[in-house]
Order: C-alpha cells, then structure tokens, then sequence
C-alpha cells in the first residue's frame, strides 16, 4: 500500500488504474474501467478521489521536444551567494517564469539548485545564461552540461 500526506492509502485496484493512466492518459472512462475490471461508475468515483486528494494532478500530452525544435537539452547547476529568504525567493519567482526551463530542483552539493532547460541551439543557450540567469540576484556560479542522448525519458512512477 502506498499512502499519501492524508495517510490515504493506494489499493491495487487504484494502482493500476494509475498505471493505465500513465501509458495512455486518453483513455476513456469506459476504457479504463474495462482495463482495471471494475464497472464505469465505479471507476469515475476512483478517479475524482484520486484527483481530489492529489495523486493526479494533472492530464497532459508529452510533446517531442526535438520534433518541436528544441535540438539543445541541457542541465543547469546553480550556486547561489547568499542564502536569504528574500533572495531565493526571488529566484524561484523568476524561473518559474522562464519557459526555457522544464525543471528546477533545489538540491543538496555543491549547487543549490538543477535546471532541466530545453532550447532551440547553442546561440539561445547562451542568451538564456548571460541574459536571463546571470542577472538573477544572489546567482554566484553557473555550469551547464549539455545532453548528447536522452537513455531514458518518463514521467510514469512505477506504483509497486
């Protein structure tokens, strides 16, 4: 069992109706309620509880990011100066912002924070670190590592 904040619990009816979810998100209710063997009203009311209490926040289509033009994916470390409220604060706001950026994670190291950024070429990249980063308050040092090949991509938990 899996249980979440509100110490609500995952059954393995609900499990894999998540797990049916993430490999095709466009199922209709009828559909996934013929894959997890339940009846379709059964399976609605899963569903909004599921949605109500936060397991699924949200339905999206995954584009290709190459096939959109995006050739350049690249990882960003962030050291910040200072660690102030007022100033991590500011720099969340203004990531959250930035289209470029598909991720930003604070983590524990050397870094403060990882970006996952997504740009058209080399020439937007470095517009996007001089231009966009750079001046944020408190950013102190910034290394980029470019991606020759994404080995795996999902955004599917495994709900075992």
């Amino acid at each position: 069992m899996i249980k979440n904040a509100k110490n609500t619990t995952l059954d393995d009816v609900d499990k894999a109706l998540l797990r049916a979810l993430q490999t095709d998100g466009r199922l209709s209710n009828v559909q996934l309620a013929r894959e997890i063997n339940l009846s379709p009203p059964a399976t609605h009311a899963r569903l909004r509880r599921l949605e109500e209490e936060g397991y699924i926040r949200q339905y999206t289509a995954v584009v290709d990011r190459e096939k959109a033009g995006y050739d350049l994916l690249c990882f960003i470390h962030i050291g910040m100066q200072i660690h102030q409220r007022d100033q991590v604060n500011k720099f969340r706001t203004l990531i959250q912002k930035m289209p470029e950026v598909l991720e930003c994670h604070h983590i524990t190291g050397e870094y403060d924070y990882l970006l996952k950024v997504a740009v058209h070429n080399s020439k937007e990249l470095e517009y996007f670190a001089i231009e966009k980063l750079t001046p944020i308050p408190g950013v102190a040092r910034i290394h980029t590592s470019l991606v020759f090949t994404e080995v795996k991509s999902t955004t599917a938990l495994s709900l075992e």
